[in-house]
């Protein structure tokens, strides 16, 4: 009987070993094929210990059974459900249609599994070991699940189409030739990616990749400190939220669940630069607890993300910068202890309409946060935060704010134009403290009224002048427009006169930083 005759009728094909043969009689019952021996440590598919030929089949023998396998039993459904097993040589289904529902469990792989552009309803690797999967252009109508598969030579993914869920939970993945541990440009998720506890010793591509519900990488790891980026995903699009957070580890813990009480809590933890500019996220992107480190040239970087809410709870880098420009916002939650220091945070352009801080963020460390956005002055920054705190109803922390835009604007102001600005600070705070002017004026009135009351002051004609007012003289003096019928009928000389032009230059000071002030206020308004 050929081969093709043998398939047909169901009988086990001539050339195939016993362990095949069993394979092959599994395939078509559609039940689980188990090689395990029972002891753990010689079950472990990461280990070192041989598994002999009892325990492995070929791979082409595989690649026959998903391309052109023999019918299903009567009564069942055939598939290919492997616990144990050592598949010898390349796995290469490239380009092929896969019908029957694959599952591998605790199994090796000798070489490669070469996928590419190949179709299949679901595929699950679970807790498998693998030199490296080459799976571009892979298509899936139901989920592709590599969850605490060990990839040694690292994962193509590039333009995939999953069209349910892709897990890789648990999953240790080594970086390839070019550096990269996951692959993944123009990958497409029809609903969640799951990468909760991944290991990545490479850079993590997702650039233009799209997910339909969520991305989670709770708990996960990704290094890649000598190269430029452990995550890069540009214009990565995602329906709903990305998780860079804590993780349950135990068996206890469900995905996207609080943690048990006593569970044992990973962070996400990233050593390298993270690039996010050009994201679309649909609901949040949440960095609770997530910890960075950097090198001073490496950055997180989510330049121009749009989302409804960037929770940026995570620890403080201790180098590198955080670039927000262009970036827009609805909520804002942070942490005062979330954010670098002067020179190392980027925000030109940054916009956000609600500030929900976590714990305490008293003002002047708010203050602190947007002068640390630029090395120069740039107004963009308060006046954003002005407008928010205005708008939350914080009238006086809103001025407070202006009120620190012009003090950090006369740093770099020339000489003259500095000191004009310190005598509007010290008058009327640039006019958003106009109490301030009823206060000077009030105490220069009550000096100077004082003081002229002791003035020699001739008349300058005789018999054509008012009765000696020295607090109506003072006033005229303070008021620049106002004409109160005092100043052009007395005489003043020496000291006195100095003392009177004085009084006049006070009051045009007074006068010119009230209304500078109104005018601010007016632009407000």
């Amino acid at each position: 009987m050929t081969d093709g005759e043998a398939r047909g009728s169901g009988e086990v094909p001539a050339g195939l070993t016993a362990t095949e043969a069993g394979m092959w009689q599994a395939f078509r019952n559609g039940s689980v094929y188990d090689l395990s021996s029972g002891d753990l440590a010689v079950d472990d598919p990461h280990g070192g210990h041989p598994w002999g030929p009892e325990r492995t089949v070929r791979a082409r023998v595989v690649c026959w059974l998903l391309l052109d396998g023999p019918p299903a039993l009567a009564g069942r459904v055939s598939s290919l459900k492997l616990a144990g097993v050592m598949i010898s040589g390349v796995l290469d289904l490239a380009g092929g249609t896969v019908v029957p529902y694959v599952e591998m469990r605790d199994c090796r792989f000798e070489r490669d599994v070469l996928l590419p552009e190949a179709r299949f309803t679901t595929v699950r690797l679970v807790d498998c070991s693998v030199p490296r999967l080459e799976a571009a252009r892979l298509q899936t109508e139901g989920d592709l699940h590599l969850p605490r598969c060990r990839f040694l030579g690292g994962i193509r993914l590039t333009d995939a189409r999953i069209g349910t869920d892709l897990l890789l939970n648990q999953a240790v993945v080594h970086r390839d030739r070019s550096g990269r541990s996951i692959s993944a440009d123009g990958l497409t998720v029809g609903q969640d990616l799951q990468a909760e506890l991944l290991e990545s010793h490479g850079e993590l591509s997702l650039r233009s990749a799209t997910v339909g519900v969520s991305v989670s990488l709770r708990g996960a790891r990704l290094a890649n400190p000598s190269a430029r980026f452990a995550l890069n995903a540009p214009q990565l699009t995602v329906e709903r939220s990305l998780y860079l957070t804590p993780a349950g580890v135990g068996t206890q813990a469900r995905s996207g669940m609080t943690p048990a009480r006593g569970t044992r809590i990973q962070r996400f933890e990233c050593r390298g630069g993270v690039r996010l500019d050009d994201g679309r996220f649909g609901d949040a992107v949440d960095f609770e607890r997530a910890r960075f480190t950097l090198t001073d040239d490496q950055e997180l970087s989510l330049r121009r993300v749009q989302t409804p809410e960037l929770r940026f709870l995570g620890e403080r880098p201790a180098r590198g910068r955080v670039a927000l420009s262009g970036a827009r916002v609805v909520n804002l939650m942070d942490r005062a202890e979330s954010w670098p220091g002067p020179g190392r945070l980027h925000m030109g352009g940054f916009t956000y309409e609600n500030l929900v801080p976590r714990g305490p963020f008293p003002l002047a460390e708010r203050l602190e946060w947007v002068a640390a956005a630029s090395a120069e002055y740039t107004p963009e920054p308060y006046e954003r935060l002005a407008a928010v705190l205005r708008a939350s109803g914080e009238e006086e922390d809103s001025r407070e704010v202006l009120l620190a835009k012009q003090r950090r604007r006369r740093e770099g102001l020339p000489l003259a134009a500095k000191l004009w600005g310190y005598a509007q600070d010290w008058t009327v705070a640039y006019g958003y403290r106009p109490g301030r002017a009823a206060v000077w004026m009030a105490v220069l009135w009550a000096a100077g009224s004082l003081a002229f009351a002791r003035a020699y002051h001739p008349p300058v004609r005789s018999g054509e002048h008012p009765a000696w007012n020295p607090a109506l003289f003072v006033l005229d003096l303070l008021l620049p427009v106002i004409d109160l019928g005092q100043v052009g009928f007395w005489q003043l000389r020496g000291g006195w006169q100095w003392l009177a032009a004085s009084f006049v230059l006070l009051g045009w000071i007074l006068a010119t930083t009230v209304a500078a002030g109104a005018t601010r206020t007016l632009r407000r308004g």
